[in-house]
């Protein structure tokens, strides 16, 4: 145990990384829920992870812009790609996205596969590396994910097709390099399905920010105090708040597995 990691200069950024992504994810989340499409999370999170690693392959520097220009590009081009199929193949849509997302992580094995720091990047990629954020990174995220969100409310009751899947490539983009694969999905579906059923009032989603707060919160203090990896047990307290919310009356009656 090590109290001395609670450190404000370094759990500050992360808590503020947090919070810009789930600014967007709880709302897409729901609508991802809703559509019964899951994985497309997971599925445009890996194309964009894919297009940092062409980007890096092709020696683009990875602290520069280039390499978020890279992920964003992949990122709609892969939102293109299944709008097109969502309208011609509707029923096959499911498969499709998991059709797409075993290419993206494929395609990043091959593409680092002679790289002798290529464990390294995929791990980063997969697991983040929210602790080493900071306040600079953040402010064109949080920029970006404002004009996002007033998007997505504005067109909250007719955000279909490629406007869906654009939002969506673009939420995944920002999110992607902040907190890497596993937490975007986490963030996008654990909120979202701990609160699912009723007729989406604003209580539920204050609920769902609730509980994204408190996993990441929880999350990033008790990785530091006990040295662990921060991404991947902020994954595990996020579906521990999204458990220990239905424990919670008001949370319960509103879950149609009560």
């Amino acid at each position: 145990m090590n109290l001395d990691g609670l450190d404000a200069s370094i759990l500050g950024p992360a808590c503020v990384a947090g919070l810009i992504v789930l600014s967007t994810h709880v709302p897409l989340g729901r609508q991802v829920l809703s559509r019964g499409i899951i994985f497309i999370d997971l599925a445009i999170a890996q194309v964009a992870a894919l297009g940092v690693i062409l980007a890096q392959y092709l020696g683009v520097d990875e602290h520069g812009y280039g390499v978020e220009i890279a992920a964003a590009v992949a990122a709609l081009a892969g939102a293109g790609l299944l709008a097109w199929t969502d309208k011609r193949w509707p029923k096959l849509q499911e498969p499709l996205i998991g059709t797409l997302f075993v290419l993206a992580a494929t395609g990043g094995l091959l593409l680092l596969a002679n790289n002798p720091q290529g464990g390294e990047h995929l791990k980063d990629l997969l697991v983040g590396q929210i602790l080493w954020v900071s306040y600079d990174q953040l402010w064109p995220a949080a920029l970006l994910s404002a004009l996002l969100l007033a998007f997505v409310w504005w067109r909250r009751n007719t955000l279909t097709g490629l406007a869906f899947y654009g939002a969506f490539a673009i939420a995944i983009t920002v999110s992607v390099q902040l907190v890497g694969v596993y937490l975007v999905f986490a963030s996008l579906i654990i909120p979202a399905l701990a609160t699912v059923g009723g007729n989406g009032s604003r209580k539920q989603l204050i609920t769902a920010y609730i509980i994204g707060i408190a996993g990441y919160v929880l999350g990033l203090a008790l990785s530091a105090v006990f040295d662990l990896p921060s991404g991947a047990l902020i994954v595990w307290l996020l579906a521990a708040c999204g458990l220990l919310a239905q424990l919670v009356p008001a949370v319960r009656k509103m879950h149609p597995a009560r």
